[in-house]
């Protein structure tokens, strides 16, 4: 449908050129050798020189028709829409009957300022022409139901209140060269993008924000950039992963493929082919990594979908390896085009450009919802002035769900497409998160451990997050708000690690960072279990102490030699003799809930500290909390 609108937009310029010249005799001979002028030049692209000439022409005679539609066309052509809408509303003004059948263009030129009711009331007066051919038609209706599309997004969104004010990202980042697709760190301090270097070789090249500015952009550290050209690319939310498209790859298994680099001490390590599951014989390009990196989207082109491109997802699986490609479904892709999913921090909402969707015409930008089952809500364009008459291109959303980060060709470039910043707005923005980094490690030698990193919602016992560290034991999860969590690492023949973090009253857009080190199962080894709760004087286990209690239970079972004991402690409040009470008979509440699970008695032990064992000073409120625990200890691990 594009490309048969544009042939019918060219069709509208040349076929005013050949108009122009068929009634030239109208305008004086100085004039029309001007005009004929301005046509070559037209002809030949060269539509700044066009221009000129065509003007000389209006000036030797005002009323020349023609010339105006001309002038019209070539500044349509370059995208010029408020002299194009001049022109065509001059020529209009001289002779209607001449000029209507260039309301079309005219309509598209008005829809390119974002007057889409003219746009849209123009359009109608062209489908009214009774001597249209089908071709044209088809276009005008195309145009109709994309105005009519806008006209109604503008009422139902008050777009005119939004402030739509690209800035150019500096000369830090932008060159002479051609710079496109960014993508950022979850904490907005790294930048990678690609450049097209001389207008050729496509490569990597990395920016840092320390103090509130970028830092002069040099090549991505490494073994990823080569004589080849490496695309579209997406850094993991905490910079330790790169996913990019290389085409014409030697070890390529289509036309474009996607491929995988980690970070090292040494910079980014040489790209591996991400495989078969992956990559086809077909295309594959622009891929998104959620912010858990545990799914990976991506466009492709492969038998099987709804339309040209879709979009897919694959999922990290415990062995390492990713799972088969699944289509996000028809809520998503259409027959059109589907390309550049980003997904965001908040692992829920998810922009894409698409053609197939209700837009503005040609390649508009949209986000979609992922519900709480996994499936995709709904989706939405996001509007003028993001989206306009010409095709956009990918969009990306900084963590505080505010900031995007896009490519264009604005007229303060520093030389074709470069990176521009901008204020999104308010109803397409993500939702609000918060998260977590840090670091798993032995706790006695200090070496990272790749471990099992799992939040569970306190109130549901539903998992929220399961992750699993990097090979140095790092991690980054992502939350929503409003909840309080359970936080737990695992590793076999280690104690596991859990604690209570009441997020829901965090500030959104914070970063916290825990490090944690576990303790290797080993006799007299010790853990406080955080997340077992009782109420004020009371041994009775709260609901939200389930979860704790399954791990433990979890524990023992995976570790059959193991006997610990569990003890009870309290604060300096009240008199002794009720705190070795209360205290014995909490542990008790633990150990009876582990034997009534299975676990035999004989390897539970449990006894009551009362305040005789302290961890911080009774004189504060939060000294007093802290010495309200439970632990538990190994005795032996046979």
């Amino acid at each position: 449908m594009i490309a048969r609108l544009i042939f019918i937009f060219i069709l509208f310029l040349f076929g005013q050129f050949a108009f122009g010249q068929k009634k030239a005799d109208r305008a004086r001979k100085k004039a029309v050798n001007f005009y004929n002028m301005g046509l070559d030049k037209a002809q030949n692209g060269d539509y700044a020189d066009a221009i000129n000439w065509v003007n000389r022409a209006i000036k030797e005679d005002n009323s020349y028709v023609e010339a105006w539609l001309t002038k019209a066309g070539i500044f349509g052509e370059m995208k010029v829409y408020d002299s194009c809408v001049v022109a065509y509303e001059r020529a209009f003004a001289l002779d209607y009957e001449l000029s209507k059948d260039y309301k079309l263009p005219y309509a598209i030129n008005l829809a390119g300022l974002g007057q889409f009711e003219k746009a849209l009331k123009a359009v109608n007066e062209f489908l009214e022409i009774t001597e249209l051919n089908e071709p044209s038609r088809r276009a005008g209706e195309y145009r109709k139901r994309a105005f009519e599309f806008a006209v109604q997004y503008e009422n139902e969104h008050q777009t005119k209140q939004y402030i739509f004010a690209p800035q150019n990202v500096g000369d830090s980042i932008n060159s002479a060269d051609l710079e496109y697709y960014p993508s950022v760190t979850i904490d907005g301090k790294t930048l990678v993008f690609t450049r097209r270097v001389n207008g050729r070789n496509e490569d990597f090249f990395v920016s840092e924000n320390r103090d509130g500015s970028w830092s002069k952009a040099r090549g991505i550290d490494g073994d990823i950039n080569s004589n080849f050209n490496e695309g579209a690319q997406n850094i993991s939310q905490d910079g330790q992963w790169l996913v990019f498209t290389g085409c014409n790859f030697p070890e390529g298994l289509g036309s474009c493929d996607l491929f995988f680099s980690h970070k090292t001490k040494k910079g980014w390590s040489v790209p591996e082919n991400m495989g078969e599951r992956i990559n086809t014989e077909f295309w594959e390009s622009s891929p998104s990594l959620s912010p858990d990196k545990r799914e990976l989207y991506f466009s492709s082109d492969r038998p099987g979908g709804y339309g040209g491109k879709d979009i897919y997802v694959s999922r990290h699986m415990p062995d390492g390896r990713w799972s088969k490609p699944e289509n996000l479904g028809p809520k998503i892709n259409t027959a059109g085009d589907e390309s550049c999913p980003f997904i965001h921090a908040d692992n829920q909402t998810m922009y894409f450009t698409s053609n197939g969707l209700m837009g503005y015409g040609g390649d508009d930008l949209f986000l979609a919802r992922k519900k709480s089952d996994g499936s995709w809500d709904y989706v939405e364009n996001l509007g003028y002035p993001i989206n306009t008459i010409e095709n956009e291109g990918s969009l990306i959303v900084a963590a505080d769900g505010i900031t995007a980060y896009y490519a264009s060709d604005r007229n303060d470039t520093r030389g074709g497409l470069d990176i521009y910043t901008f204020e999104l707005r308010k109803d397409i923005r993500p939702s609000r998160t918060l998260w977590v980094q840090g670091r798993v490690f032995d706790s006695q030698t200090g070496n990272g451990l790749p471990s099992a990193v799992e939040l569970i919602d306190l109130q549901t016992d539903q998992t929220i997050v399961k992750v699993q560290t990097d090979e140095v034991g790092e991690y980054l999860i992502t939350l929503p708000l409003g909840k309080d969590y359970a936080f737990n690492v695992n590793r076999k023949g280690y104690l596991f690690y859990s604690k209570n973090f009441p997020f829901s009253q965090k500030v959104p857009d914070s970063t916290y960072t825990i490090d944690i080190g576990l303790h290797p199962l080993a006799v007299n080894a010790s853990v406080i279990l955080n997340n077992i709760f009782f109420d004020v004087s009371s041994y009775e286990l709260k609901p939200e102490s389930i979860v704790e209690l399954n791990r433990l239970v979890d524990l023992l079972r995976e570790n059959p030699g193991l006997t610990i004991l569990i003890s009870g402690h309290t604060d300096n409040t009240g008199s002794a003799s009720e705190n070795i009470l209360l205290s014995n008979n909490r542990a008790k509440a633990v150990v009876d809930y582990l034997i009534e699970n299975g676990i035999a008695s004989t390897r539970l032990q449990y006894k009551g500290f009362g305040a005789a064992k302290p961890v911080r000073d009774n004189n504060t409120s939060e000294g007093r909390a802290a010495n309200r625990r439970t632990e538990l200890t190994v005795i032996s691990n046979k």
